[in-house]
C-alpha cells in the first residue's frame, strides 16, 4: 500500500497578493514531491458541503465567512480572502473527509493533505490566524460520525491550534497534544491548559522556548507522547502538521532543523503502527523548507509502510 496525497490546484486560487500564507507555499511542495511520484497515490479532495461545516461551526460564522469572500473583506487583520476562498476553503475541509473515507475503506493507512487554507486557529465562531474553516476538527467529528470514536489530534505547527483545542476542550473523545513556542500567536497553550468537564485531562500541551531545539523537541515527542496514545487507545490519529518550526521559518523563532522534523514524524508514525494516521498541512512559510519539510514527511511514511508491509 502507497501513502495516498490528497491536493488540487483548486487551493491556487486562494490568492492574498503579498502575503506569508501564499500559493507559492503549495507550489514548492509540488516541486519536492516530484522525485515520490510513483511512490505515491494521488486523490482529489471533494467539495465540502455547509452541513459538514456545521459538524464543528456556527451557521453564523459559516455565513460570515461567505459573505467576506463576496465582499473581499478581511476577517481578521491577519486573515484576508478574495472571492474564489471560499471554495479553496471548501475543498480544504473536503479534503479530509475523502481521507476518511479511503482510510474506512481500507484503501489508505497514511495520508497526507496538501491543504489551504490552514485550518487549527479557526474556532467554532471565529476565522482567525490565516484559518477559515478548522480543517482537522471538521474532520475528527466526521471520522466519528464514520466509526473512529476515539480520536487523537497531533499538533506540531509552531503557533497553538487555539481553534481545535477549544472545539473539543469538553469531550473525552478527541485527545488534542499540542508542541509550539511559547509566548507566540495566538497566546494560548499553556500548560494548565487540560480540558474542562468531561474533557479534563485530554488536553496536552507542552510549549518550547524560543530558540529550542531538535534535543527538546525529540524529549517531548520520544517521553511525553507515546503513553499519552497507550493509554488513549485511539482508534485513528490526525496531525496538524505545520512545519513553521523549522529553524528557517521567518514568523517563528524555533531551531528545528529538516533531521529533527524527521525523527519527530518518524516518532509519531511509529505510534500504534496499525492505526490509520491522517497529516493536515497547516502552517510553514519559507516555501523551500517547506517543500523539502513535507517531501521527507512522505519519505517517511513510505519508508514506515514498507516496514509494514514486510
Amino acid at each position: 500500500m502507497k501513502p495516498l496525497f490528497i491536493t488540487d490546484k483548486v487551493y491556487l486560487k486562494h490568492d492574498i497578493p503579498n502575503h506569508p500564507e501564499s500559493k507559492y507555499r503549495l507550489i514548492s511542495i509540488f516541486k519536492a514531491i516530484e522525485p515520490l511520484k510513483d511512490k505515491l497515490q494521488f486523490i482529489p479532495p471533494r467539495k465540502a458541503t455547509k452541513d459538514d461545516i456545521y459538524l464543528v461551526h456556527q451557521r453564523l460564522h459559516y455565513y460570515r465567512v461567505e459573505e467576506a469572500c463576496i465582499l473581499e473583506e478581511s476577517l481578521d487583520a491577519d486573515t484576508h480572502v478574495v472571492k474564489d476562498s471560499c471554495e479553496a476553503a471548501m475543498y480544504a475541509v473536503g479534503a479530509g473527509l475523502n481521507a476518511i473515507d479511503e482510510v474506512k475503506k481500507g484503501r489508505a493507512n497514511m495520508v497526507f493533505c496538501a491543504i489551504r487554507p490552514p485550518g487549527h486557529h479557526a474556532t467554532p465562531s471565529r476565522a482567525m490566524g490565516f484559518c477559515l474553516y478548522n480543517n482537522i476538527a471538521i474532520a475528527a467529528k466526521y471520522a466519528q460520525k464514520e466509526g473512529f470514536k476515539k480520536v487523537f489530534i497531533i499538533d506540531f505547527d509552531v503557533h497553538h491550534g487555539n481553534g481545535t483545542q477549544d472545539t473539543f476542550y469538553k469531550d473525552s473523545s478527541v485527545f488534542y497534544f499540542s508542541t509550539h513556542q511559547a509566548f507566540a500567536y495566538p497566546g494560548s497553550g499553556n500548560p494548565d491548559e487540560i480540558g474542562e468537564g468531561e474533557g479534563k485531562g485530554f488536553t496536552y500541551n507542552h510549549p518550547l522556548m524560543p530558540n529550542s531545539t531538535d534535543k527538546e523537541l525529540l524529549e517531548v515527542y520520544n517521553e511525553e507522547l507515546p503513553p499519552l496514545i497507550d493509554k488513549f487507545n485511539p482508534d485513528i490519529i490526525l496531525i496538524s502538521a505545520g512545519y513553521d518550526l523549522h529553524e528557517s521559518d521567518p514568523l517563528a523563532m524555533l531551531d528545528i532543523t529538516h533531521e529533527g522534523i524527521r525523527k519527530m514524524v518518524e516518532i509519531i508514525l511509529n505510534q500504534k503502527p496499525n492505526t490509520p494516521k491522517i497529516f493536515f498541512l497547516e502552517g510553514g512559510y519559507n516555501v523551500n523548507a517547506l517543500g523539502e519539510n513535507v517531501k521527507l514527511t512522505l519519505e517517511e511514511m513510505i519508508k514506515k509502510l514498507n516496514a509494514i508491509a514486510l
